[in-house]
């Protein structure tokens, strides 16, 4: 990675995910496919001591609550990923209301607190949640890496599409993890 990793955050965005809905076994095809990578990441953001933050769809639950969420999203099709993936007691966990990580959340407020400025982006979907939150990121000043190998879609031309957007506009480093 050639960014200084003094001023980086790690950010997992709804890698806790039942996968149950209409395109979830789409889209937990390909989260499978990238998990290897994704698992990669969190290890290197422990050695590297970097800061990691889990922002996650709530599930009507709407309590920051990251065990309840397991428990409420594990399934025999998912458990795996919920086993490789989950925060640790250290790690920040926030959820979302929308697409966005930053959406009516205080992610912004913490990298601030925190003095990050560039964010390392992982998760499901890429071509939603992770475009949505790269978006909102790139308003807000934050150089992002969003490692191509390192999110998932429904479908790999809404990836492919994503990673373009985030590539060309946002100005992201895409380069796989």
């Amino acid at each position: 990675m050639k960014q200084s990793l003094d001023n980086t955050a790690v950010l997992f965005v709804d890698v806790i995910n039942d996968f149950d809905f209409e395109g979830g076994e789409d889209l937990l095809r390909h989260t499978n496919e990238v998990l290897p990578n994704i698992i990669k990441l969190k290890e290197f953001a422990r050695e590297h001591d970097l800061p990691t933050i889990y922002v996650n769809d709530h599930y009507g639950l709407w309590q920051a609550d990251y065990h309840k969420l397991i428990d409420h999203c594990r399934n025999q099709a998912n458990e795996h990923i919920i086993d490789a993936l989950h925060p640790s007691e250290d790690d920040y966990f926030l959820i979302k209301p929308q697409h966005s990580a930053f959406f009516q959340t205080p992610l912004q407020s913490l990298l601030n607190e925190i003095n990050k400025t560039h964010l390392i982006m992982a998760g499901f979907a890429g071509d939603i949640c992770i475009l949505f939150s790269a978006k909102d990121a790139y308003m807000y000043g934050f150089k992002m890496t969003i490692p191509e190998n390192c999110m998932a879609s429904e479908e790999p031309e809404g990836t492919e599409y994503a990673l373009y957007l985030m590539r060309t506009v946002m100005k992201a480093n895409i380069e796989p993890f």
